[in-house]
């Protein structure tokens, strides 16, 4: 028999003898808590949101830069830190990982509410990013070890919808507390605070507390659901200071150096040509920020996949040297583009184009985020799970359904000016993104080998995060400042144009989502074989 045959075999063997596995109170219990602690993810990370105009005005900023705040800012080292944390959740205790990480990013939130200018609130918003980077590679291991195979996607689907509810909730919760705080403090405040800041000050303490709960969790036997059982490392820190290093220039380049020469002269040209890049656009657009980060990021990236590739090539092979993983994370990188560029500017849209008071629009648009968020993502990732049983492909067929989907909606909403209409269709755009969530998350997770999940789940939010966050809010943000108008010497963005420009990136994602429907069952089929080609003892 053939390696590739014995592979094959021996994967049948494996799925059939895990069919019978269920998921017990316990796990649904964990996840419970998981989606509790997801809500609170993304309160802290989407309520600058529904901020956005007071701290636009407060501190004098154009949509760009508020565009930068609410994407690059928390993305980049969101994306960055999910490397290093990620491979830290796949060798050391996640719940511990995960209520540390919820405790520091809870604190930064806290602290943004003390920010008196962009440098400030940059500086708070990057260490939002850096806490929030255990969450998911730390929940996606921790439900796959808890739920078999045939409900994972269910699983992840579950815990995903947090996204959205903590999304809508935060719009409503963050305009309370505004009209509260000015209202009370309409002068003379404590500290000297104004109402976002207050905002920032009230979701971030409780998040501390929260932490202690996630620490009282069961820390589940790796791999054990799958019948693949796995040890955790017994020097984790080691891989995660090496990983760090990975990432973070100058280390960078001693890195490369260590790997030989021709290491090194790529990693210098790779470096200069997105130094270049970088300048270039910086010159073109005026947002240092913005271009510096993404920058950063990109090359900080590259120089992480090149190191893993010499340390860690079974890793590397069924990530970077998987085409089916590629395309799966970047087709729904432009879906989540989209997504995130929407729910964080309907809000200052419809307070600024559609002049719709902020406790209404807050109110109706955050429930409308939570409802179609949770609606969309729920039967996404059980019409997913159905599809999948029917053919190996099937799961894509639910994100490719999250691009094509929300065209229509998006297009009627953001021309009305009918506020009922507009509200309408931003519930339908919602809820027909979020059905390729849980989709996309599970075929990733179904791609790797169970030690490799928590650096599949960062590789996988790089596409979300340095392809979809970093750039979704600020490419509208940009184009709407392009399309502005100056009204007495101060910039007035066009947000309509920008918001209809997201339409632009769909034929992008369909292409790369067809490219995956094609190539995931093969994929999938001889993971194993390949894992063991690139020298996995499996």
């Amino acid at each position: 028999m053939t390696l590739s045959a014995a592979g094959d075999a021996e994967s049948i063997e494996n799925a059939s003898a895990q069919e019978g596995k269920s998921a017990t109170g316990y796990s649904w219990y964990v996840l419970t808590v998981l989606v509790i602690v997801y809500i609170l993810n993304f309160i802290d990370r989407q309520i600058v949101s529904i901020l956005a105009v007071d701290i636009k005005a407060d501190l004098g900023l154009t949509d760009s830069d508020m565009g930068f705040l609410g994407g690059a800012a928390f993305a980049v080292f969101y994306a960055l830190f999910g490397i290093p944390l990620g491979r830290l959740a796949d060798n050391w205790n996640r719940v511990k990982l995960l209520s540390i990480g919820l405790a520091l990013w809870s604190l930064m939130t806290a602290l943004s509410g003390f920010a008196r200018n962009q440098v400030e609130l940059t500086l708070a918003r990057m260490g939002v990013g850096v806490g929030e980077a255990t969450a998911s590679p730390t929940a996606y291991s921790l439900i796959s070890d808890y739920f078999p195979k045939r409900q994972r996607a269910t699983a992840l689907a579950i815990y995903s919808s947090g996204l959205y509810l903590g999304g809508g909730v935060s719009l409503f919760i963050g305009a309370l507390i505004v009209k509260a705080w000015n209202d009370a403090y309409p002068v003379d405040a404590p500290m000297g605070l104004v109402g976002w800041q207050a905002a920032f000050l009230a979701v971030g303490i409780p998040g501390v507390l929260l932490a202690l709960w996630v620490a009282s969790l069961r820390e589940p036997v790796r791999g054990a659901m799958d019948g693949v059982a796995t040890a955790s490392s017994p020097t984790p820190f080691r891989a995660f200071v090496s990983d760090l290093s990975m990432i973070v220039p100058p280390f960078t380049i001693w890195g490369a150096w260590q790997r030989g020469p021709a290491a090194f002269l790529i990693n210098i040209a790779t470096g200069s040509a997105i130094a270049a890049f970088a300048w270039w656009m910086i010159k073109l657009t005026g947002n240092l920020p913005q271009w510096s980060a993404v920058g950063f990021g990109y090359y900080a990236v590259f120089s992480w996949a090149s190191a893993l590739r010499a340390r860690d090539p079974a890793t590397f092979k069924l990530i970077w040297g998987t085409p089916a993983f590629i395309c799966t994370t970047l087709g729904y990188g432009l879906v989540s583009l989209a997504a995130y560029a929407l729910s964080f500017w309907s809000a200052p849209y419809a307070e600024i184009v559609l002049k719709l008071p902020k406790a209404e629009l807050a109110f109706i648009l955050g429930a409308n985020g939570a409802l179609s968020g949770f609606l969309g993502v729920i039967i996404g990732g059980r019409m997913a799970d159905a599809l999948r049983m029917r053919n190996p492909a099937g799961r894509i067929l639910m994100i490719i359904l999250g691009v094509v989907g929300p065209i229509i909606p998006i297009w009627i909403g953001y021309t009305t000016e009918n506020s009922t209409l507009f509200y309408t269709m931003n519930f339908v755009a919602g809820m027909l993104g979020a059905t390729a969530l849980g989709a996309a998350a599970a075929t990733t997770q179904d791609l790797v080998l169970p030690r490799m999940r928590g650096t599949a789940t960062a590789a996988f939010f790089l596409g979300t995060t340095l392809v979809g966050l970093s750039f979704g809010p600020y490419m509208v943000g940009q184009i709407s400042d392009l399309a502005g108008t100056m009204v007495d010497g101060k910039l007035v963005g066009d947000l309509r144009v920008g918001i209809l420009s997201l339409i632009a990136v769909a034929p992008i994602a369909l292409g790369l989502l067809i490219a995956a429907y094609r190539m995931v069952p093969s994929a999938e089929r001889t993971l194993v074989a390949r894992a063991r080609e690139a020298g996995e003892p499996v």
